[in-house]
């Protein structure tokens, strides 16, 4: 059996009567998020260290603010800034124009430009299983308060949510509640997270197939059927620079147009990691794959000394920009759905290697498209070589991977890592072949 959580969102139909309520918990949440920010800075500039999640919580789960929600509702907001820290505290190894987490405030200013009031925006919250309460029958949430929002008739010490779901969904065995709120409708939803459990199917086959991610081509896919896919990231960069800029241009950065700049990025962003993860998987099913190997990336941004590569000002962008580790997390769930393994292989060398007979040499790689191996006069693409030799997992201790030694001969066909299938990605049906796609910024 494969345990799978899945997130329905819902609209919520007594709206008015806890609006004001969930209000009061967004803005808490927002205040508790500034709090613990402050706290974090001043940490940081006093040791060059930044604190976890867990010294967050022992920190202030005394103050105040900390109880302006339910317990675990304001552990959830430490947790997200703890990990948001950390992100950042990785990236400015190779991009010192990188800041830290903000503090979550929205300003309104006059006709001269002068700044009249800020206001906390509405965050938001959620809810662990020790602080709600689901009545499946009538489509029914309690969702706790914070003590400092309590009042004291017993039934005004929670929320109680009616919500409304499609036709199609069924809402049982609720781990975690959201609210979140929508500020282009005004209103708040809810997202509420189901686990499930659905019996694992039988691997589609017995074959195999390796990704490599990267840049240019955000995935290069080879498989043991001696056939490869190429997936382009162009729609991806071109989002990576068009958004930033845009929010630049914003006045205020926790305004209404930036706010809305930052979702459609994030969502188009997860729709490209949803909708490459899928086709691969699709067509890996297709090839009766039963493992997938993708490359590791946990040393992609340092180099052998433990430093932060230099990857140029655009590489850098990209690099950090695009969240790899997401996206093999979706792809390992859609696989797992469909019976097929996923491991992380180690991808040292994999660029350096030539997939056919072995040998090692940089300067093989004559440009980023581009390999050319000397021992055997052969040009293929490089991406898909870098993909073939994780399929290959060219630096396994395992000696009875017979794949990874028996393959790496000079006696292997060459074509198809010089042409391999190219899809592009399109904002309304996915990715689609090449040939399909007229405009490939659609």
């Amino acid at each position: 059996m494969l345990e799978v959580h899945r997130t329905h969102q819902a609209k919520i139909c007594n709206h008015s009567q806890v609006a004001e309520s969930l209000d009061r918990h967004g803005w808490s949440a927002s205040k508790l998020w500034n709090v613990a920010n402050y706290h974090a800075r001043n940490v940081w500039d006093e040791t060059g260290e930044i604190p976890d999640h867990e010294d967050l919580k022992r920190e202030l789960k005394d103050h105040t603010k900390y109880n302006g929600l339910h317990s675990q509702s304001s552990q959830r907001v430490l947790e997200e800034l703890a990990e948001s820290f950390h992100s950042w505290y990785q990236k400015r190894k190779s991009d010192d124009r990188a800041n830290p987490p903000g503090y979550r405030k929205r300003n309104y200013y006059d006709q001269d430009g002068n700044r009249v009031h800020e206001e906390h925006p509405r965050s938001t919250v959620t809810w662990k299983q020790n602080g709600f309460k689901h009545d499946k029958k009538h489509n029914k949430i309690r969702l706790s308060k914070g003590a400092n929002h309590k009042e004291h008739p017993k039934a005004w010490e929670y929320m109680l949510v009616e919500y409304e779901t499609r036709p199609d969904a069924t809402v049982e065995n609720v781990q975690q509640v959201r609210a979140v709120y929508n500020r282009a409708k005004g209103q708040w939803e809810l997202h509420i997270v189901c686990k499930d459990e659905i019996e694992t199917p039988d691997a589609p086959g017995d074959e195999t197939a390796g990704i490599d991610l990267g840049i240019c081509n955000f995935a290069a896919v080879a498989y043991s059927t001696e056939e490869a896919d190429l997936y382009p990231g162009n729609r991806l960069k071109q989002d990576g620079y068009y958004f930033p800029k845009e929010i630049a241009k914003c006045d205020d950065s926790g305004g209404k147009r930036a706010t809305r700049l930052h979702t459609k990025w994030s969502e188009r962003r997860t729709h490209f990691f949803h909708s490459l993860a899928k086709h691969i998987v699709e067509r890996c099913v297709e090839k009766q794959v039963g493992r997938i190997n993708v490359g590791d990336l946990e040393g992609v941004r340092e180099d052998g000394d433990g430093e932060a590569k230099n990857w140029g000002r655009h590489g850098n962008l990209d690099l950090h920009g695009w969240a790899f580790d997401r996206f093999t997390s979706i792809l390992t769930y859609k696989a797992k759905v469909e019976g097929i393994e996923v491991n992380e292989v180690d991808e040292r060398d994999t660029s350096k290697t030539c997939c056919v007979c072995g040998k090692t040499d940089e300067n093989q790689r004559v440009e980023r498209g581009l390999y050319v191996c000397e021992e055997h006069d052969d040009a293929f693409n490089a991406d898909v070589n870098g993909a073939e030799n994780i399929r290959l997992e060219i630096n396994s201790d395992d000696e009875s991977n017979s794949e990874s030694s028996g393959q790496l001969s000079g006696d292997r066909c060459t074509g198809w890592l010089a042409q391999p299938s190219v899809y592009l990605y399109d904002l309304s049906c996915g990715f689609q072949p090449q040939t399909e796609v007229v405009d490939c910024r659609s």
